[in-house]
């Protein structure tokens, strides 16, 4: 009975030892593994803002803000300086309105309010139709690109809706979704305008105008 306890509490023993060096090393691994998804998120975060911002000098990311779009939501704001200017900025936006479900894009403007780039963070449109925005709006064809569009004109809508912007062939919805995410991310860089050296009169008119078209191109069909 005695040999039967003693064997007893020796495997007891052994499994707890067992246990707490298999946790200390899923501890351990766990925390290397954070740090590496963390450093891995914020090289993917600077070299999206690098990709879309004007040149700049500055820690966009260190120096991010948080600024209201036209539908009560809040988008954060990069702010891109050289020199200790405010040149433009880099805006993380998003809709839900895309074919597939949520689209997540950066977007760049300049100090003039223009687009310089963006680049498409997230998405699930349909391969070949509406996955066609990581180029097609940047594409110097027709009336694709919307780079270099002057945002102070008003919200950014597809030909169909009788806006400037050819749509993706037969992914109009995608489309849209995606000009809306533009919009939102003006209008916040708009609102947010007042913020270091930027000029003030983004935060016009322009928010509001892009909110009514933005809700007002949402009930079409593909």
């Amino acid at each position: 009975m005695e040999k039967i306890k003693s064997t007893f509490i020796t495997i007891l023993a052994s499994l707890t030892c067992f246990c707490l060096i298999a946790g200390t090393a899923l501890a351990v691994a766990n925390k290397l593994t954070e740090d590496k998804i963390a450093a891995a998120k914020a090289a993917a975060l600077q070299e999206a803002i690098k990709k879309v911002a004007p040149e700049f000098d500055n820690d966009p990311s260190a120096e991010q803000y948080r600024a209201a779009t036209a539908d009560g939501d809040s988008l954060t704001i990069y702010p891109a300086k050289k020199g200790g200017k405010l040149v433009g900025a880099a805006v993380e936006t998003n809709t839900k309105k895309g074919f597939g479900g949520e689209i997540r894009i950066m977007v760049g403007f300049d100090a003039d309010q223009k687009i310089v780039n963006y680049s498409v963070l997230e998405h699930n449109e349909t391969p070949g139709l509406g996955s066609k925005m990581e180029e097609w709006f940047r594409t110097d064809k027709g009336k694709q690109s919307v780079l270099g569009r002057d945002m102070k004109g008003g919200a950014l809508k597809v030909s169909k809706d009788g806006g400037e912007v050819d749509a993706i062939t037969a992914a109009t919805i995608s489309s849209r979704a995606f000009l809306d995410a533009i919009n939102r991310a003006y209008a916040a860089y708009a609102q947010g305008a007042g913020k270091g050296d930027a000029k003030a009169d983004g935060a016009s008119g322009a928010t509001q105008q892009t909110a009514a078209d933005s809700t007002a191109s949402t009930s079409h069909s593909k």
